[in-house]
């Protein structure tokens, strides 16, 4: 099936009401601070939910209207989808709207006008691409090991889409690789034929910083918007087990996102962490152009050294946005006062519409 033409997109954005336009997606994932950011800045508001999921969105009091759904998946229905355009719909992808409603189909069947590049979304699920964008754009990224038989250190072991950490595992050997891989698999967390795309690399020691950042395709301008780190299990509680009880607990460290924490980082990183977001942004015009378009976010490890080092990235709103519903200490910097990436992301809207530029940051 061929891709959506871009056109296509922008026809039925021109059938749209700009006075009345709805922000929709998910209800789930990073969405509450869109909706809240969405209603702050005078549009309406849709979440896509699942039958019983929409308790949050209520009890909140963030979302005007609640398209309810068998399962998330549903959203590429054709019902669905014109539900949404005759609300005028501009839906804000996130980790649960890629992964639910699939790459392939926002690709080929998903004809909602969308907010960014939908272009990049496969840049972020596929490792190669992801590793390529990084590569060629300059960015510092963990050495790849190509051959599990080549283990000679510790690697991180991950593969491909939006898991919050579910199934990595960190292995020092060809032997504890193999074992660690029968593990998962006995657990339902991978399947056969993910094994083939596992991707390992370097496990670099240091510190996690998340760091969102956005890019305005109507300013040409890469944004710092906040950091996070992540809480994950086990790995988290183990950590609290004294390392002699450790090995008691036969317990396999796992690398699930359970929440997420804000945090700043020494001041004098900043620098790095600016060249990162104009170096990924850069390469990114040049490799899927128009390049990034809005929220993304490169996740770090910063060493003793005080290297930063990416590991991955989001091409999209990453969860830890929620740990600045009411702004960050970066977003107050730019804007004077508190800012979600949610918000950011419809005063974006708003000034494409003013401007009559809405055209150059919808796909």
């Amino acid at each position: 099936m061929s891709k959506i033409n871009r056109q296509e997109i922008l026809d039925i954005l021109d059938e749209y009401d700009k006075e009345d336009i709805t922000i929709a997606t998910l209800g789930s994932h990073s969405s509450l601070h869109m909706f809240q950011g969405a209603k702050t800045e005078g549009f309406r508001t849709a979440a896509v939910c699942e039958k019983g999921r929409e308790v949050p969105y209520k009890r909140f009091g963030v979302v005007d209207e609640i398209i309810t759904v068998d399962k998330f998946s549903d959203i590429v229905n054709d019902e669905v989808q014109e539900q949404l355009k005759d609300l005028n719909s501009i839906v804000f992808p996130h980790g649960s709207f890629v992964a639910y409603a699939g790459l392939d189909n926002i690709e080929t069947i998903f004809n909602v006008p969308m907010f960014g590049n939908r272009d990049i979304l496969r840049w972020e699920a596929e490792r190669d691409l992801e590793r390529k964008l990084m590569t060629e754009s300059g960015v510092r990224i963990p050495k790849k090991i190509t051959d599990p038989a080549k283990i000679e250190g510790t690697v991180m072991v991950k593969f491909p889409g939006a898991r919050g950490g579910r199934g990595y595992f960190v292995a020092s050997s060809t032997e504890e690789y193999d074992e660690k891989i029968e593990a998962m698999k006995k657990r339902g967390w991978i399947e056969e034929e993910d094994i083939k795309e596992a991707h390992i690399e370097e496990y670099v020691l240091g510190c996690n910083y998340c760091i969102h950042y956005f890019f305005s395709g109507l300013k040409q301008d890469a944004e710092v918007l906040g950091m996070d780190s992540r809480y994950e299990s086990t790995i988290d509680g183990l950590v609290r087990v004294p390392a002699k009880d450790q090995l008691d607990l036969n317990a396999d460290p796992s690398y699930v996102v359970t929440g997420n924490h804000p945090v700043v980082i020494r001041e004098s990183l900043l620098p790095q962490v600016f060249d990162i977001g104009d170096k990924i942004t850069e390469g990114a015009k040049k490799l899927v152009p128009p390049g990034f378009n809005g929220p993304f976010c490169m996740q770090t490890l910063v060493t003793d050294n005080l290297e930063v080092v990416v590991f991955e990235m989001s091409a999209r709103s990453d969860g830890g946005t929620n740990t600045f519903m009411n702004g960050s200490q970066y977003s107050y910097l730019y804007h004077g006062e508190p800012l979600s990436m949610g918000r950011r992301m419809a005063l974006e809207i708003k000034n494409g519409i003013k401007e009559d530029r809405l055209d150059e940051i919808i796909t």
